[in-house]
């Protein structure tokens, strides 16, 4: 619905903001959101169709889609249960129904510090996820690295990673898209990038795993942002160069001893856990 024949917004300066409450259907949050703004809404409130765990995916590609640089709409995922609760209130009353939208997780903790978790991913080759990821990174990073170091937030990047079942561990797909016999694996559900590629995604991404768990107990968490950038311009797909001798290279130019990173980072061809990686694999649970 794009509101063209309803408007929300307040009659005069004084009346309260109006929340729109939504099913998550089929279409982009994004197309809700820049629908809902444009019809005056303060908010929108986005009900998850069943009681299952909240996901939420990047929209197409779209060059025409320049919209997304002016939305400016508070948006707000919500679960099932939530909707529900809420609906049910709006048909029991027929008086407006106050909302507060609280966001006093995200706020500072008694330090006084921020701190928030990134989800990323090495894989430069993904498309516009991967480029708005990279974007994101780059733009962000003096900041990150001056809250960091002032103090005032440290974050943690966190990679996901899959399991390949113990009856398909000598499959095909399974060897080349896991490490250390199918324990930790990066698959490509598009199948879009070259294969010999598939594993290699697996080590770059505990590698930079890696190099923030080492950086981080020298004291310079910060420096995370400083690798992932140059290796996304030094070591890219497309020039044959993302691999563990371009990353080396990178490693060592921020000063940080490589051995402790490969220590870190370990066989990955052996039969053996490996605890970075379980550990990023019960984070994501």
């Amino acid at each position: 619905n794009n509101f063209t024949d309803v408007s929300f917004k307040p009659d005069n300066p004084g009346a309260l903001p109006v929340f729109l409450l939504v099913d998550r259907g089929g279409c982009y949050f994004t197309n809700k959101a820049w629908n809902a703004q444009n019809a005056g809404v303060a908010a929108i409130l986005v009900t998850h169709e069943t009681d299952d765990l909240i996901t939420m995916d990047m929209p197409e590609h779209d060059p025409n889609a320049t919209y997304l640089q002016n939305l400016t709409l508070s948006s707000v995922f919500i679960t099932h249960s939530l909707g529900v609760s809420l609906k049910k209130k709006i048909y029991e009353k027929p008086n407006p129904i106050l909302v507060t939208l609280d966001w006093t997780e995200a706020l500072p903790h008694p330090d006084e510090r921020v701190e928030y978790e990134f989800w990323t991913n090495t894989n430069d080759e993904c498309g516009l996820k991967c480029d708005n990821q990279l974007n994101f990174v780059k733009t962000f990073k003096k900041v990150a690295q001056h809250l960091n170091k002032m103090g005032h937030a440290i974050h943690t990047p966190h990679y996901i990673f899959w399991y390949c079942p113990e009856e398909y561990t000598s499959s095909d797909k399974c060897k080349s898209q896991c490490i250390n016999h199918g324990r930790y694996c990066a698959p490509d559900p598009e199948e879009v990038l070259v294969r010999v590629y598939w594993e290699e995604v697996v080590v770059q991404n505990l590698i930079q795993a890696c190099f923030y768990k080492v950086a981080n107990e020298s004291g310079k968490p910060w420096l995370w942002w400083d690798y992932v950038t140059d290796f996304s311009t030094r070591c890219q797909m497309k020039e044959h160069k993302y691999d563990q001798e371009c990353a080396h290279e990178v490693i060592k130019s921020f000063g940080v001893d490589t051995k402790k990173i490969d220590e870190c980072v370990g066989d990955t061809t052996a039969d053996t856990e490996n605890a970075v990686l379980k550990a990023e694999q019960h984070a994501q649970v």
